[in-house]
């Protein structure tokens, strides 16, 4: 595990077992959203007990308290079906749908919701920040595994994106 942890707010160096995670490497659609994902999110880790409560600490709490996350099994094999998030608890709703693979579906009961490309903790940081990029351009009308497989296929997407109505990827 390649997770990088500071000692939490009030707190010694000598406390042993009080570490808090870094702010999440998150980039979200400004304003609304009106493609199939709402931006990216690249975890550290693969350990979405860890990751989980440092990305819904992140969002817009105007939005209101997240409630429940959807992820893939093939992302997250060992994901727990529940998540402790400071002053609650997470569910979390495990999919095998292909479509889901590399995403996070980020939910607020009634009142948000965020589908975010989950850009996997190994990948090489110039591709992570293409792939961050290029799902929170407003417009963006790839899917997560889309965005995923012109990268990993070593293509820039350049003339895949704009043929398929968005910008590119840079």
């Amino acid at each position: 595990m390649n997770a990088i942890s500071k000692p939490a707010a009030g707190t010694t160096p000598g406390d042993a077992h009080t570490y808090r995670m870094p702010l999440p490497r998150l980039n979200l659609t400004p304003d609304v959203s009106h493609g199939p994902l709402d931006g990216a999110w690249w975890p550290r880790c693969d350990a979405l007990e860890l990751e989980l409560p440092a990305l819904v600490g992140s969002l817009d709490p105007s939005v209101g308290t997240v409630t429940h996350v959807t992820v893939g099994t093939a992302a997250w094999p060992d994901a727990p079906q529940k998540v402790m998030a400071p002053g609650h608890v997470i569910e979390v709703v495990l999919t095998d749908l292909a479509a889901d693979a590399h995403a996070i579906t980020v939910d607020c009961g009634t009142v948000g919701r965020w589908e975010l490309l989950v850009i996997p903790p190994d990948e090489p940081a110039g591709a992570a920040a293409r792939l961050l990029s290029a799902a929170a351009a407003p417009g963006n009308p790839l899917s997560a595994p889309r965005l995923l497989a012109l990268v990993e296929n070593g293509l820039d997407g350049q003339d895949t994106w704009e043929s398929e109505g968005g910008p590119g990827l840079r």
